[in-house]
């Protein structure tokens, strides 16, 4: 079997949830399935410089994960106007010559890219993984408003408000486009029920629709950290530095919490990189007003046991509809219980009280009330350990991939 992975960007240049698990999922496929393919991930130039005379570079020693560099796009059409850069892959698809083309993102490659493939490599069955709401969401798809509510799906008055400079036919030529794009691929994937509801509710058809969760690999869990007093009381951040993942709540929380004399201690991992100005002024601030704070920056895969070891809970604060965040089944790899907002696909994967504790969403205060709780109910961390279950792993995923790669192969051969 031969298979295409087209993605956004590679983790080794972002590590977000959707590069890492979709690049693990790909050599998984290659190593112990024996599927051959090629892993190509759009790249602009906030990540990599352009080389003259190719749009095409590589990445590492890998000679199967390329960079496509692409730098015109269109964030509210999802459109990429770059013809030249997209026909460089023309000559690694048509010498691929896929069975499968599995699509993890459409951001940076453009709908242009979608129909590129499908003329290219008209035999090879189309999967789409939807990790997040972009073909539903103008609104950099956080199905979020501009003054920060919740949105539970589009609507043309809903988005008009969002988009008040747009007229009403940009908006419904983006939700014709988005439909059309994807009417040719065989299996559109979610990874959560909450995720699937949504897509349900714009209207999208459902008999193409899959819930395929993620996998994360099969890893030894780390040690607990020794608290001879009992406290469990130190709390750690995975993940992007910037709005939407509520970091700045939970400075705000700890803020509150040390204000309390409550003591406590809150470590920040993730990059913040790519974040406007105004943002990270804000971050700064608050980080100052939290003495028991610290930001340690980005990390790789490869670091994260150890920084989880250092902390007794998973925090994740965000204030839009999570999709299905990989960090939920990292921490919960490393048996650490997970503080979440109580909304979205993270609410679906943390059950309060079981294996963790939901929080109300955009409430420091709230979230301070959560916290304090977890640090003083004598046994609650205990419990809540007890309950966690290990998460689904790469190997599981990849064999679900593996009977649906198959089963869309054969609709072809009949």
């Amino acid at each position: 079997m031969r298979v295409l992975f087209l993605c956004h960007n590679h983790p080794s240049l972002q590590a977000g949830g959707t590069e890492v698990f979709a690049r693990n999922l790909f050599r998984r496929l290659r190593d112990h399935h024996g599927v051959e393919g090629l892993f190509l991930a759009a790249v602009t130039s906030a990540h990599r410089e352009w080389l003259p005379g190719t749009m095409v570079q590589s990445i590492g020693t890998a000679t199967d994960e390329l960079l496509l560099w692409l730098d015109r796009f269109d964030r509210f059409f999802l459109s990429q106007p770059d013809t030249y850069g997209l026909a460089s892959i023309a000559p690694l698809i048509e010498e691929l010559a896929p069975d499968v083309i599995h699509v993890h993102h459409a951001l940076q490659l453009g709908v242009e890219t979608l129909d590129l493939i499908r003329r290219l490599a008209p035999q090879a069955r189309l999967v789409f993984t939807a990790h997040d709401f972009f073909p539903l969401c103008a609104q950099e798809g956080q199905l979020l408003t501009t003054d920060g509510r919740l949105c539970t799906g589009p609507t043309l008055d809903g988005c008009l408000k969002c988009f008040p400079g747009r007229p009403p036919g940009d908006l419904i030529m983006r939700d014709l486009q988005m439909r059309d794009a994807f009417e040719d691929f065989a299996h559109i994937l979610v990874p959560s029920e909450f995720a699937l509801g949504r897509y349900l509710a714009a209207g999208w058809a459902p008999e193409r629709f899959s819930v395929m969760p993620n996998g994360v690999p099969d890893l030894p869990p780390v040690a607990h950290r020794a608290a001879p007093d009992g406290r469990r009381d130190r709390f750690g951040f995975f993940g992007h530095i910037n709005r939407f993942k509520g970091s700045l709540m939970l400075l705000r929380a700890s803020h509150l919490l040390s204000g309390d004399g409550v003591a406590h201690r809150l470590t920040l991992n993730g990059g913040a990189a790519y974040q406007s100005e105004s943002f990270m002024v804000e971050f700064d601030t608050g980080l100052a007003e939290a003495p028991a704070a610290s930001f340690r920056g980005a990390y790789t895969p490869e670091e994260l046991p150890a920084l989880m070891e250092q902390v007794d809970w998973v925090v994740i604060p965000s204030i839009w509809w999570e999709n299905a965040p990989l960090v939920v089944q990292e921490a919960f790899r490393h048996r650490r219980p997970v503080i979440c907002s109580g909304i979205g696909g993270t609410a679906e994967m943390v059950r309060d009280g079981v294996d963790g504790l939901h929080a109300p969403v955009k409430d420091p205060a709230g979230l301070a009330q959560v916290m304090r709780r977890a640090i003083d109910t004598e046994g609650l961390w205990e419990r809540l350990v007890d309950g966690i279950a290990p998460p689904l792993t790469v190997e599981a995923a990849a064999l679900a991939h593996l009977d649906l790669y198959k089963a869309a192969m054969a609709t072809v051969a009949d």
